[in-house]
């Protein structure tokens, strides 16, 4: 095994030069193996000259993009680990993330845009950021740094129950344990692996190493909510796509709307959430790919600890879709209280070993020491997931719940005890309980919120402190501040009192029984007479995708429950039902049902309703 993971891709680069190792369609730019490595070279020499050594961290505020691949080789390359950051997250949490990790270096694209197009507004002092080195760039001698399996590679900052965020330090030889050998998923020199994750997703790494470590080809796509939904998928084709990795929320919504989309794919890996069996068994009996792996792993193991091919007959009988089997070169355990391993079909905590277990959290000695443990009986490391699960007669593992309060939603990991505690943090409210309801892409974040005895004076105008329906609108914009945008919740119950339970708590049951009344109408009134029959449509759309018992013109879709994926399957149904190519971006951004129906009618002014 290769002691670095750059050092697998430099056999590529020896190898076959001249093969496309990158591609980015809609910028129409590719890269070789020679010149990404030349060019991930560069700025390996240019860290170095910069004083970067072994063992530094440097963050990486890019999007998707060939300079992203640059990057990340070449902070390898230089003896370091990368720091990607998420795009989605408010600058005050991607400043305290760069101040935690104590990195005094950040490399940005070229031309950064978007959230990246104002670093130094944000970036705390002493970090000096600087472009990806491009063409013409003045060449310095490249470092040698003598990179050990053991040396962080990257570091992947997660959802932290305490109110911080905490950063999985991974090394590399966690990832080549991903990217070599792989049994979940085969990649070939020259196949096409798509690059659609964000980067500040541990989905990344399956998507860029596996693929550069066997000589494949990374094709970067754009978001599918990016993009109207039947030209995502035809996009896929288009590239000739063979391998791809989808969030299960993603993969639900196009099996409810066109099963067949992946018939192109060899293999399709699906991950992040508990895997909807009927949906499986529809994609299953349309034009599957010629492989549907479930794939689980928390990003303390790199990715992906277990997978499990859906087949029928891998099915047959059961009632839901197994985690599986362990990855090569991990052992998975379900263990009781002491660690001792529980009998199969007996419950137990599922546990991982091996080397893809990550070296543990940055800077938080008494967490790693918490969750990364060894085995009693032989001393193997292992990581504690605080997933609970059984292992079924064929030895495949089930999950069936959580030790904790941590959830999954539409592929992100969150900490549910992270919000609550942001909410008391603004002073607004003395109480507040986050639970996520239902499954699949309508699942959502649900706030109930005591306000505060005292709020200060001015936080509410025109409201009594015990109650008003501006609250939760403060709310959501304090802590967009300070959480990223799957974090916020999507409905608020704002309490006059707390019920209690028989022990003195907060009576989860009967607040959780509030979520079956409909939210209050707003106060907009009538409704409007202009494009009614195509905003009855379109209502009608609403209700079925958001599982909602009254819409209104007047309502608002994320106020609804509504998300992105969500907003794809509308748009779908728009193009089915009405033939008009609505974009995602449109159902999320307009601020009503009828004034979408009014951008639906100004998009086709010949559009007719059935």
């Amino acid at each position: 095994m290769a002691p670095g993971v750059h050092d697998a891709v430099a056999r590529w680069a020896r190898r076959r030069p001249d093969a496309p190792a990158v591609r980015d369609p809609a910028r129409g730019e590719e890269l070789t193996y020679g010149r990404l490595w030349e060019r991930a070279g560069l700025l390996a020499a240019e860290l170095a000259r910069r004083g970067v050594r072994r063992g530094d961290l440097v963050a990486v505020p890019q999007d998707r993009s060939a300079d992203l691949v640059v990057t990340f080789l070449g902070i390898l390359r230089s003896g370091a680990a990368y720091l990607p950051l998420d795009a989605l997250a408010p600058v005050d949490r991607l400043a305290g993330i760069v101040a935690e990790s104590g990195t005094r270096w950040a490399v940005h694209a070229p031309r950064p845009d978007g959230r990246w197009a104002d670093l130094a507004s944000w970036l705390p002092p002493g970090v000096e950021a600087f472009p990806v080195p491009g063409d013409g760039a003045a060449a310095h001698p490249v470092p040698e740094p003598g990179t050990e399996g053991d040396d962080a590679a990257y570091v992947s900052f997660t959802s932290g129950s305490t109110g911080r965020p905490k950063g999985v330090v991974v090394p590399h030889r966690a990832v080549l344990r991903l990217a070599l050998r792989p049994v979940f998923c085969t990649v070939d020199p020259g196949d096409r692996v798509a690059s659609a994750a964000n980067p500040a997703f541990d989905a990344t790494t399956f998507e860029l190493w596996n693929t550069l470590t066997a000589g494949g080809t990374v094709v970067v796509l754009p978001s599918a909510t990016d993009l109207p939904f039947d030209a995502w998928t035809a996009l896929l084709r288009e590239e000739r796509i063979d391998s791809m990795f989808l969030t299960t929320s993603l993969f639900h919504t196009v099996a409810r709307e066109d099963p067949g989309a992946f018939a192109s794919l060899r293999t399709l890996i699906v991950g992040g959430e508990q895997l909807d069996l009927g949906a499986v068994r529809r994609v299953l009996a349309a034009d599957p790919p010629g492989r549907l792996v479930n794939g689980y792993g928390p990003t303390e193991t790199t990715t992906f600890a277990a997978y499990f091919d859906c087949t029928e007959a891998n099915l047959e009988g059961l009632g839901r879709v197994p985690v599986g089997h362990p990855l090569q070169d991990t052992t998975l355990h379900l263990l009781g209280p002491g660690l001792e391993p529980v009998a199969d079909g007996e419950s137990g905590e599922l546990c991982v070993g091996g080397p893809g277990v990550a070296l543990g959290y940055l800077g938080r000695p008494e967490l790693t020491a918490e969750r990364f443990t060894t085995l009693p009986a032989t001393g193997e490391r292992i990581y504690r997931t605080g997933d609970t699960g059984r292992r079924l007669p064929g030895g495949a593992i089930e999950l069936s719940g959580r030790s904790d309060r941590q959830v999954k939603l539409r592929g992100f990991r969150i900490e549910l005890e992270e919000i609550e505690r942001a909410v008391l943090a603004t002073g607004l409210a003395d109480f507040a309980l986050v639970e996520k309801v239902g499954e699949g892409p309508a699942a959502s974040l649900a706030a109930f919120v005591l306000p505060a005895r005292d709020l200060p004076a001015g936080d509410l105008p025109g409201q009594a402190p015990d109650g008003g329906a501006d609250l939760p609108r403060l709310l959501d914009r304090r802590l967009a501040e300070t959480l990223p945008s799957y974090m916020l919740p999507a409905r608020w119950l704002v309490l006059d009192h707390l019920p209690l339970g028989s022990t003195g708590k907060a009576d989860r049951t009967r607040l959780l029984a509030l979520l079956t009344a409909p939210p209050p109408a707003p106060e907009a009134a009538a409704r409007p007479a202009e494009n009614a029959p195509l905003t009855a449509v379109l209502g009608e759309i609403w209700q079925d995708v958001l599982r909602a018992d009254d819409v209104r013109p007047e309502h608002n879709f994320l106020e609804l429950g509504g998300n992105s994926i969500l907003a794809m399957q509308v748009a779908a149904r728009v193009r089915q039902r009405l033939g008009v190519r609505l974009d995602a971006g449109a159902v999320l951004l307009t601020d009503s049902l009828g004034e979408l129906a009014g951008h639906v009618a100004d998009t086709d002014p010949a559009v007719t309703t059935p």
